[in-house]
């Protein structure tokens, strides 16, 4: 098939919708599909069999785009559905492939084009302008709410990415060949894990003596790093050789973090690596002793997880609805989302050897049936037949 992708994302970049994306295509290039992606300005192109990047024009004035809702979308997103348009007009196409809110695109695009939608809901956008705080306008809200109602009712199939996500809509919308399909891939396998992965804390004589408690993702204020940075000590005067290392965050984020783990005098104890390549997050997932997810909030799960629980490595994380809606009590140790609370679940899986051994037993088990790659592809093979009987294409 071919197939037409909006991605209103600065595609590649390593965070949560990208990554989302770049699993997709992954997967709909190995199942033999040919997809054009039309994405931003801003990204690195990531080499894929059959499958084609095309940006959109650079708007000079804006270099970055921000994790959630944002006044910069506007124009790049307007120049998107140009593009869009353009593209469905010089060529045919099978299949109509739209993330977050490309979706809205998607409602026009499938009626003036007559080609079969299908809407990957990385999130509730209305909630979204909550949860970023991005605009208390009850009249936004609720033109965002009709939006969402218009794209997952008018759409001939829509993925969710977590269970908590798959629920909202089954509850509230009539979707149409709607299926759950977590983002289980292991992104290391595109980049390649024999490419440059060098890193100095991976050969420094003195980290390799210590207990390595590991933390890799986005610097957002969501995924609780003042929450593990808040209970360091209390892990520190239990174990003295444990050390932190905070793989990710942008330069801000970064230097914002150092300050504040010097005003709690804990230089000694932490390195924070910056912002590093998806082959490099793998290599220090497999450098971790420990585990850490310290998420205080939102509904998606976060992709560290999938990847935490392949890893043979004991997993902690808060007992919040973004972590419990995938783990448990046997295959991670959950704790309450307070910094005493998680410094103590990190000192048992440091601790408690026969307890670190059940949960990663488990964990692999998890994985291996139910978020492993073989069960994605098979999902999104079955997705794709359906819509397309469906639509007669």
């Amino acid at each position: 098939m071919k197939i037409l992708m909006i991605a209103p994302q600065p595609f590649f970049q390593p965070r949560g919708t990208p990554f989302s994306v770049l699993g997709r295509l992954k997967a709909l290039s190995e199942l033999g599909h040919q997809v054009d992606l039309l994405t931003y300005h801003i990204g690195k192109d990531v080499d894929l069999p059959n499958v084609q990047i095309i940006r959109i024009p650079s708007v000079p004035f804006i270099k970055k785009i921000k994790v959630g809702p944002s006044l910069a979308k506007i124009p790049v997103d307007a120049l998107l559905f140009w593009l869009a348009i353009k593209k469905l007009k010089a060529q045919k196409y099978d299949l109509l492939h739209t993330h977050e809110e490309a979706g809205f695109m998607g409602i026009l695009l499938k009626s003036w084009f007559g080609i079969p939608h299908l809407y990957d809901m990385h999130s509730s956008l209305p909630q979204q302008l909550v949860n970023f705080r991005f605009s208390r306008s009850r009249l936004l809200h609720a033109i965002f709410s009709w939006l969402e109602q218009k794209t997952i009712e008018s759409a001939d199939g829509v993925i969710t990415i977590c269970p908590d996500l798959y629920n909202y809509v089954e509850q509230h919308f009539e979707a149409k060949n709607h299926i759950l399909i977590e983002n289980v891939v292991d992104y290391s396998q595109i980049f390649g894990v024999n490419g440059k992965t060098d890193f100095p804390v991976f050969v420094d004589p003195d980290l390799e003596k210590k207990v390595k408690v590991v933390y890799v993702g986005t610097f957002e204020p969501y995924q609780g790093i003042d929450l593990l940075i808040d209970g360091a000590d209390r892990v520190i005067a239990r174990v003295p050789d444990a050390h932190f290392i905070l793989v990710g965050g942008r330069e801000d984020q970064v230097q914002q973090y150092r300050e504040r783990i010097r005003a709690r005098g804990l230089s000694a104890h932490f390195t924070l690596t910056g912002s590093v390549s998806p082959a490099v997050a793998h290599r220090f997932t497999e450098f971790a002793d420990i585990l850490v997810s310290p998420r205080i909030s939102g509904n998606n799960t976060p992709l560290k997880i999938y990847s935490y629980l392949r890893s043979g490595k004991p997993v902690i994380a808060t007992r919040h609805i973004t972590h419990t809606q995938v783990l448990d009590d046997r295959v991670a140790i959950l704790t309450e989302p307070e910094p005493e609370a998680f410094a103590a679940g990190i000192v048992e899986a440091i601790t408690d050897a026969e307890k670190r051994r059940k949960i990663v037993e488990n964990a692999r088990r998890l994985a291996e049936e139910k978020y492993s790659y073989r069960v994605y592809l098979n999902k999104i093979r079955q997705l794709i037949d359906n819509i397309t009987k469906q639509a007669g294409t």
